[in-house]
């Protein structure tokens, strides 16, 4: 059965992403990254509800949004898990009017067969690689990128950085809630 991830699932959903992540081919994910994205994530569970698979939907931006830690445990690869995972994110970005989807894969047969396309990384906005900077492999990555393209309507969105009226984005790094002159 393919649901929504609920809180109880995130033990399962570390442990099989993280079993992945070892053998490198995925970024690891910590219980406070499960916890803070638990509503990103729809799951596979067995009779016993069990995780199986997992594949989370990550929003980049107004027009782009990102399929990320898909894993299905190994007991039960080829029962179209995995395909069925990736069909809940493209309607959640559908839902959401997101315009594109876009992998870092090495799975390009299987996201070809979901009506992915291969493109040139570098065509993908510089805020997609955000999480490189976690990645063992970020100075040498040999991921695939992809995009699928859904049919909704367009939206008028600032690009980003760009500032809208009085609200300007500015970037946020990690251990500015770490500097001694904070107070909360």
């Amino acid at each position: 059965m393919i649901r929504r991830a609920m809180i109880k699932d995130i033990v399962g959903i570390a442990a099989l992403v993280n079993k992945f992540a070892e053998r490198g081919v995925m970024l690891h994910r910590s219980l406070e990254h499960l916890y803070e994205h638990v509503r990103d994530f729809h799951v596979a569970v067995d009779d016993e509800n069990h995780v199986v698979g997992v594949c989370g939907l990550n929003i980049v931006w107004a027009d782009l949004a990102e399929v990320y830690s898909l894993a299905v445990d190994a007991s039960q690869q080829g029962k179209g898990l995995g395909s069925r995972l990736v069909e809940a994110t493209i309607e959640d970005a559908r839902e959401l009017g997101i315009a594109k989807l876009m992998s870092l894969t090495y799975e390009q047969r299987f996201f070809e067969r979901l009506g992915f396309t291969v493109v040139d990384r570098m065509t993908l906005p510089l805020k997609v690689w955000s999480e490189c900077v976690h990645c063992p492999k970020n100075q040498a990555c040999d991921e695939i990128a992809m995009v699928y393209q859904l049919d909704v309507p367009t939206i008028e969105a600032p690009k980003p950085g760009q500032s809208v009226g009085n609200i300007i984005e500015l970037p946020v790094l990690a251990n500015d809630m770490e500097h001694p002159d904070v107070k909360s």
